[in-house]
């Protein structure tokens, strides 16, 4: 299906490296697609320096706003002329079903590449007159050489992300995705070369991330760090781009609860639920997992939910009917899988799921799972998942359900379902996360900050705080008439 690649350094391909082999694995088959040589130091080395040499000599930075625009939407238009292949590479990859892979995460790689284009020319600045003598300005400059690292749950939707904003304000960047889906993103960047980026602004590395990830965050040329991932590689990404005192973005694991009160619009928060926790196969940081419903309506949710959940269909996906496809590894399947129950214990019951899908030799396949959780200090509402894994929790009162949404160390998304304003007014107040959905399931309002809480990450991507990130400021003072300036070293009189 796809030719190996180990790196695209200054518009360049580079097909083979030294390092050892990676197998990328198609999870519906679990054959190997291909054996991608992994980049080593030298490669990585060159893609840095590829990079910097954009940086400081290129013309990406120096072109003028409107030329740049140019560029990042003729990158939109390269995606959507390759919606089939990418969604092809992506689905073989990750295992995602087809049409969520073309409808949400191809289509949102061309427009993010749209969004920044026309972000960047509504650009204003600060100008300070209060002072009688001076005006002040403030400009905004790119910082320099990015490294950026994608997940690899939806490598190009939200690798695209990170490219379009750390290019559109004129950094050049360094790209490595997750080993476990290289494809999609390689091939992305084939399609932005041709598009018309100049080489070196976006280079590529593939590789391990305790490797060639670990190589690239702390290497000396490159100025900032962005990372989607796992809370634990967060940590370890953070701690080495701190000792380089880079700024970075941490975009990292949610435990994300989805409080449905008996005000809520019945078949609305139904179908939103379904939708919070198994698309992308549940493979979402994102995912409504702890699912908090109100007592008066608890068990007539429960029932209709679990009825939903056993129609669901699970099949291959490329199939156009698949709802829910393999998961993305045998390692990830076999995680997903340790949260089971091996008995019934108190307070935790199995409502339906919870084994490998039947009638599957091959592939990653696992039934959509729903528990039934007395408390959250239980582990299946504490740690994340990530899969198609719903925890439900019963609560009696809106106090109760903030205290069991807050309860757990992560903080990325809240969803509420309420038809009672002063419901919904007091629950985004009082719901410490950084996402808050209020009678929606998941969207993503590019123009606003998209980050969460304490575990679930620092800082956050999205329009301004994507240039807050991508540029630093420098204020410029100048006199708004000649200064009459004291003569040191002058005798008076003289």
């Amino acid at each position: 299906m796809t030719s190996a690649i180990s790196a695209i350094i200054d518009g360049k391909i580079i097909p083979t490296a030294a390092g050892a082999p990676i197998p990328v694995i198609d999870p519906a088959s679990e054959e190997t697609i291909v054996e991608i040589a992994e980049a080593e130091p030298a490669l990585v080395d060159r893609a840095v320096a590829s990079a910097r040499r954009a940086f400081e000599t290129g013309p990406w930075r120096r072109m003028d706003v409107e030329s740049r625009q140019a560029v990042l939407r003729a990158c939109a238009d390269a995606i959507d002329g390759a919606t089939d292949e990418l969604a092809a590479l992506e689905c073989a990859n990750t295992g995602i079903p087809i049409g969520q892979v073309r409808d949400r995460q191809v289509a949102r790689s061309a427009y993010n590449f749209r969004f920044f284009a026309d972000y960047i020319g509504q650009a204003t600045a600060e100008l300070y007159e209060q002072d009688p003598n001076y005006l002040t300005f403030v400009r905004r400059e790119p910082v320099g050489v990015a490294a950026l690292i994608s997940p690899w749950n939806a490598p190009i939707a939200l690798g695209s992300m990170k490219i379009a904003s750390a290019i559109a304000f004129g950094n050049s960047c360094v790209i490595k995705p997750a080993e476990q889906a290289p494809l999609g993103v390689n091939l992305l960047v084939e399609l932005l070369q041709k598009a018309g980026v100049p080489a070196g602004v976006v280079n590529l590395l593939n590789g391990r991330g305790a490797t060639t990830g670990d190589q690239l965050v702390r290497h000396d040329d490159v100025d900032l760090v962005s990372f989607t991932g796992g809370t634990a590689t967060g940590r370890a990404i953070m701690a080495a781009a701190g000792a380089g005192l880079k700024p970075a973005t941490m975009e990292l694991g949610g435990k994300s609860a989805n409080i449905i009160f008996d005000t809520a619009d019945f078949d609305q928060a139904l179908d939103a639920a379904l939708l919070s926790i198994f698309t992308t196969n549940g493979q979402q940081c994102l995912a409504g997992s702890r699912i908090l419903v109100q007592r008066g309506i608890a068990g007539r949710f429960v029932e209709a939910f679990i009825a939903r959940t056993k129609a669901l269909r699970i099949g291959h996906p490329l199939e156009a009917g698949t709802e829910i496809g393999p998961l993305a590894s045998r390692r990830h399947l076999d995680h997903v899988l340790g949260f089971v129950p091996v008995t019934e214990r108190p307070g935790v019951h199995i409502l339906t799921g919870g084994r490998r899908a039947p009638g599957f030799e091959r592939g990653n396949y696992i039934e959509p799972t729903v528990v039934a959780v007395d408390s959250i200090d239980d582990r299946i509402c504490q740690e994340e998942i990530f899969g198609p894994f719903a925890a439900v929790t019963v609560f009696d009162t809106a106090e109760e359900a903030y205290a069991l949404a807050n309860g757990t160390r992560f903080g990325l998304v809240s969803y509420v379902w309420s038809q009672d304003i002063a419901t919904v007014m007091e629950a985004q107040d009082r719901l410490s996360s950084g996402i808050v959905w209020c009678n929606t399931p998941m969207m993503r309002e590019l123009r606003a900050p998209f980050g969460g809480y304490r575990d679930s990450g620092v800082g956050a991507e999205g329009g301004r705080a994507g240039e807050a990130f991508y540029t630093r400021q420098k204020a410029v003072s100048i006199p708004r008439r000649p200064l009459t300036l004291r003569k040191l070293g002058m005798q008076q009189g003289a």
